[in-house]
């Protein structure tokens, strides 16, 4: 099991981000202001203002660490990358003294799987770390929309709190602001180098934290660069001479070289996340960041030719018998990786994490296997128009109520968590105690059944490094995966709402609920292009043209944050 620091995900589902057992990855992500979250559920408070110079006021000093060098450094967005065997001999020091001063914190944070006993091994290893008694209330990750609002609406919250940005509905906002601490006392400016692996984390992560105009959170960052890769059995490709498809019209064709039914092979399943990609379209991981203002009109995603392009071209996939029958069953469908190793069907869209995991599952047991990303192109062949995801989407929130000791015990936790990887900071967050939970073998640590049960999805919802990707039992995938990202970033472009937490008018809670059935029912064949085109039209009539208004208006009012 290999660190996956943060593979910047975009999300097919809120768990991906668990994509790997060594740490939890954020797969919904976020951004910047909250700015509907004072006032009720229809203001566009002023509050929220943090664009331009009042960011920049409130925001943490960046200073990048220098602990470690990363084999792969960032570029244009992508995360960092390591591709050295590990030596734990020459592990760093990221905290050189405890700055935890021995007090006890209470942290809710939703939880994917059965949460070990407080008293396991490696909490106590962290505890002892770090300096703090921290207390874990963890709640299941499925469900926790309903344990937070509870919670947030009693008068007994934890000290601390974490909130995926999925969760950022109804009165989760405006509670955030009145139960939760401003962080920008400690951590505004230089006041953030007392804690040097937490200005180490990018500014675009931080502007995520900013809500009512207060820095109140502390972020896991994420790679902005789309994580969501069109993966493919390159060994039968090499096999079989395939080319990889740089247009539209390519990948149908190949599509259909490939299947062959009777023999149970198919070429793909659903691309319509491919699609989204090949022709253009808005992001839909999260509603701000499918406006984008073109020509001084506010869009939405649905409004856009691309749009429809896009589902006409999936369309095309499913009517041409090219998907395997599994896609048919849309959410519902099992999980690919057996049916994809088996050869039934040679390419899938979906998270970066997978082009690691997959070869690691497959390594012993099929080693012609190979897993490998095609660059996305424009669908005529040209560059495309890739659109960023949230640089951040995790977040960890201080109780109000704290004492500047709790809040100082707080940051001494985020402070090791967020130790950036090759240091022994790290490798406590995210293996444990070596000999209890991990062993190393040829420079790969390898969890035991112990680290398998116990480091689990825990300190680093409290704050994470700047994102990373380090697999050195598959370095090469590695370097693959960084440098996919790389290409990728170089035609990125960030949407007029971009590293900013926005949270829609309750009126429009709803508005858009049906569009990704209505999409799945047109490329299955169920419903017509002209079907959505009337949904479109419908969607402005019940709101969506006072939606537009309302997004202007934030827009005139706070700026951009994308640059």
């Amino acid at each position: 099991m290999t660190p996956n620091a943060a593979s910047a995900s975009s999300g097919p589902s809120r768990r991906s981000f668990l994509a790997s057992t060594a740490v939890a990855t954020a797969a919904v992500a976020g951004g910047m202001p909250l700015l509907a979250a004072c006032g009720g559920a229809d203001s566009g408070s002023r509050e929220g203002t943090t664009s331009g110079k009042d960011a920049k006021k409130i925001l943490p000093a960046y200073v990048a660490s220098n602990v470690v060098t990363p084999d792969i450094p960032a570029k244009n967005g992508s995360p960092i990358g390591f591709t050295s065997k590990l030596d734990l001999t020459t592990l760093k020091t990221s905290v050189p003294k405890k700055l935890g001063k021995g007090g006890k914190v209470t942290i809710m944070s939703p939880f994917w799987g059965s949460p070990p006993k407080q008293d396991n091994p490696y909490y106590k290893g962290m505890n002892d770390l770090i300096g703090v008694d921290v207390v874990w209330q963890n709640q299941d990750g499925n469900t926790y929309d309903q344990k937070l609002g509870a919670v947030l609406a009693s008068s007994d919250v934890p000290d601390v709190v974490v909130v995926p940005s999925w969760n950022m509905g109804g009165k989760i906002p405006s509670a955030i602001i009145s139960k939760f601490a401003d962080l920008g006392p400690y951590l505004s400016g230089d006041a953030v180098k007392e804690y040097p692996n937490l200005a180490a984390i990018p500014t675009d992560a931080w502007q995520r934290c900013i809500i009512g105009g207060k820095l109140r959170g502390l972020p896991m960052p994420q790679s902005y660069v789309t994580g969501i890769v069109p993966l493919y059995r390159k060994d039968i490709f090499d096999k079989e001479g395939y080319e990889v498809p740089r247009t539209a019209d390519e990948f149908l064709a190949l599509a259909k070289e490939i299947t062959n039914a009777k023999a149970k092979r198919w070429a793909c399943l659903d691309m319509k996340w491919t699609a989204w990609q090949m022709f253009g379209v808005l992001s839909g991981s999260e509603k701000p960041l499918g406006w984008n203002l073109v020509d001084g009109k506010m869009i939405n995603r649905i409004e856009t030719e691309e749009y429809l392009e896009a589902l006409e071209w999936t369309r095309k996939l499913f009517a041409a018998g090219v998907v395997h029958p599994d896609a048919l069953m849309g959410k519902n469908a099992p999980d690919p990786g057996p049916k994809f190793a088996a050869g039934e069907f040679l390419i899938y869209s979906n998270n970066i994490s997978q082009w690691w995991s997959r070869t690691a599952e497959q390594a012993t047991q099929n080693p012609e296997f190979k897993i490998w990303g095609m660059d996305v192109h424009g669908h005529d062949g040209g560059d495309p128009t890739v659109w960023a995801e949230q640089p951040a989407g995790i977040f960890a929130y201080v109780n109000k109520k704290a004492s500047e000791a709790v809040i100082r015990d707080v940051l001494a936790v985020a402070n090791v968590t967020a130790a950036p990887y090759g240091t022994k900071e790290y490798m406590m967050t995210n293996y444990g105690v070596e000999g209890t939970h991990y062993t190393v073998k040829d420079g790969v640590p390898i969890k035991t059944t112990a680290g398998n049960n116990q480091v689990m999805n825990a300190y680093v919802m409290v704050a994470s490094p700047a994102a990373t990707l380090a697999h050195p039992d598959f370095p090469e995938v590695t370097k693959a995966q960084v440098e996919w990202q790389q290409r990728m970033g170089a035609f990125t472009k960030k949407s007029s709402f971009f590293g900013q937490m926005i949270t829609e008018p309750a009126r429009y809670t709803n508005l858009s609920n049906d569009f990704e059935q209505l999409e799945d029912d047109i490329t299955r064949g169920r419903k017509k292009i002209s079907d959505m085109q009337q949904a479109v039209s419908d969607w402005k009539k019940k709101g969506g043209d006072q939606l537009r208004d309302w997004y202007k208006k934030l827009l005139d009012d706070n700026g951009s944050a994308a640059s």
